[in-house]
């Protein structure tokens, strides 16, 4: 099995980490420490050995920090975790509800006499460095670069992930590493810029075709890059790791030699000051421009043979789905768990010999437990599916020709009214979102809100984005696009996202919805405005949408058309692929409302 369910922090075990933590601070003279849930490379998801806020704190989410004083330690955490961080957290940590209260506003708070505040240089951005050093002006806080003070007092740290990395094949690619190297570097000499600095695993993957496999779930490998205007590429990796050939324009350099590389640059250096470690920012003596990682963009807008490869991937993973949703609807109420759809469904993914991994842990909450956004069953958290729960089923796959990335809230034998009729809610914004056809130009925060209307129309709505970016087997969360109120980026073809709106009551019940969707050209309308261009979607993902949770007099007939013809394309799509069974399950899932 790829995922486990054993408890992997305990409240229990912050306080002593705490208490170790804060005589080291005491040692270097300092009044506080940050601890971020990142590593050097600024990616979102990090290897066991730079899990430091979970081992300290508890909180195993995907977001947050610790700011750990004298006498306080404040857990900041955004809409997504503040249940779950409730439980997972002792009475020493107080959680802080980023990022409606910055740390900048808590630390002035805390620390009114000012006081040195410590942090590794290599696991902070030097833009949010920056931006919190402009925000404490005048506060007598300061922050200080020092050792990482949670290393000291780890025991039994894990070592770095060293397995070997793999070529990516080009027909999934679609495009040779020569090819990308090429143009990324055209693109830095019209610039102005003589190299680019990288150091996130996901570009590093993307711009050199290889894949690997230090973070589980994404198939990535730790290391650094520089790109350089003259069509070369430094890569700065162990060589354990390095078993494939990389071509000529490509030079191998251990780890070590990094920062030397960097500082001994010259001229404009194209960098992400939101993704620069501090660490690194420090050494690079030319100009720094701040235009961003050079690879986002290029990987967020999959070519074609991408595109082809993510679609198929989803039909695929589709039938592993369904397979296990017409299972899941065999067993009576209260006879399965949580785990027990986990197993059942990473089994029936398993039988395609294209998966590689699944895309992060599944998603499998009944009841209250649905409520939790990111839950992550455990051995001892997990839950009978008793009759009136809706369960949320929030799962992907790494296949070698796309990532997936799929939730369904399925109703649990009898359910009750309230949650129907909000489950419709989130319903129809998902079917808005989906039919929608707007101007090139926008970004995530000009549309998401289509989403979210109809649960605002009741006084409801939910604390995450609509959508996230999604890689090519690469990141199951990809930027620099996003369906969220803070993203500036616009939308382009070949760009995949999810589209989940949800809706969560803490103690009773969770509902999301989610598809993957690609962004494309719109096709004229009669009437249109010739010289406007516009886009739209291209649905990826084809599993039903569970109608037992639809309140049908609740969806307008544009809305109902929409479903009953999404079915029907379910239909075409997955039931060939189905085995008998299946296929008179999904019969009666797709049928018309």
């Amino acid at each position: 099995m790829f995922q486990s369910f054993e408890v992997t922090a305990r409240p229990e075990q912050g306080p002593p980490r705490l208490a170790a933590l804060r005589s080291e601070m005491a040692q270097d003279g300092l009044d506080g420490f940050l601890i971020p849930r990142a590593d050097a490379h600024q990616g979102e998801y990090v290897a066991p050995r730079d899990e430091r806020l979970a081992w300290l704190t508890g909180f195993t989410g995907s977001a947050g920090f610790c700011v750990a004083l004298s006498d306080v330690a404040g857990v900041f955490v955004d809409g997504r975790y503040r249940t779950q961080v409730k439980a997972q957290v002792a009475a020493e940590f107080t959680p802080v509800p980023w990022s409606e209260v910055s740390m900048s506003a808590w630390l002035k708070e805390q620390l009114p006499e000012g006081g040195k505040v410590g942090f590794d240089p290599w696991l902070h951005a030097a833009g949010q460095i920056a931006g919190a050093q402009k925000d404490l002006e005048g506060s007598g806080i300061e922050l200080v670069r020092c050792d990482n003070l949670v290393d000291r007092v780890w025991e039994n740290q894990p070592g770095p992930p060293l397995k070997a990395v793999k070529a990516h094949p080009i027909e999934f690619a679609g495009e040779t590493a020569d090819s990308k190297i090429e143009r990324l570097s055209v693109a830095l000499k019209e610039a102005g810029c003589t190299a680019a600095v990288i150091t996130l695993p996901d570009s590093i993957m993307w711009l050199l075709n290889i894949r690997g496999s230090d973070i589980g779930y994404n198939p990535v490998a730790h290391g650094f890059a520089i790109l350089h205007a003259t069509g070369q590429v430094d890569l700065f990796m162990a060589r354990e790791k390095l078993v494939v050939p990389l071509g000529d324009h490509v030079s191998i350099h251990t780890p070590e030699a990094f920062l030397d590389a960097v500082a001994a640059l010259k001229g404009s250096v194209q960098v992400d000051l939101g993704t620069l470690p501090q660490a690194v920012a420090d050494v690079i003596e030319g100009q720094m421009v701040d235009a961003g990682d050079p690879c986002a963009l290029p990987k967020a807008c999959k070519n074609d043979a991408e595109i082809a490869g993510s679609a198929e991937a989803h039909l695929r993973d589709a039938v592993a789905v369904v397979e296990t949703l017409c299972w899941l609807d065999a067993q009576p109420p209260g006879s399965l768990t949580e785990t027990q759809v986990v197993n059942r469904l990473e089994e029936n993914r398993r039988k395609d010999n294209a998966l590689q991994d699944i895309s992060f842990d599944t998603i499998a909450g009944t009841g209250p437990n649905g409520a939790i956004m990111h839950y992550r069953v455990t051995e001892e958290t997990d839950s009978r599916l008793e009759n009136g729960h809706i369960l949320v089923l929030d799962s992907g796959g790494q296949y070698l020709d796309g990532t997936t990335d799929i939730t369904r809230t399925l109703a649990i034998g009898e359910v009750g009214d309230e949650e129907k009729a909000c489950f419709t809610r989130v319903l129809k914004g998902m079917i808005n979102l989906s039919m929608l056809r707007w101007p090139v130009g926008l970004a995530g925060r000009d549309i998401e809100g289509i989403a979210r209307a109809p649960l605002w129309s009741a006084g409801q709505d939910f604390n995450h984005g609509v959508g996230h970016g999604v890689g090519a087997y690469l990141s199951v969360h990809e930027g620099p696009q996003r369906l969220s109120k803070v993203s500036h980026v616009p939308l382009q073809p070949g760009m995949i996202l999810s589209n989940e709106p949800g809706y969560y009551r803490e103690g009773a019940f969770g509902i999301r919805i989610e598809n993957l969707l690609v962004v494309q050209e719109a096709p004229a309308l009669p009437g249109g405005d010739a010289e406007r261009a516009m886009l739209n979607w291209r649905t990826l993902t084809y599993v039903p949408i569970d109608r037992r949770l639809i309140i049908a007099d609740m969806l307008t007939t544009t809305e109902r058309d929409w479903l009953n013809a999404y079915h029907r394309d379910v239909q075409e799509k997955i039931r060939p692929r189905l085995g008998v069974e299946a296929q008179l399950w999904l019969d009666a899932a797709t049928a018309p409302i």
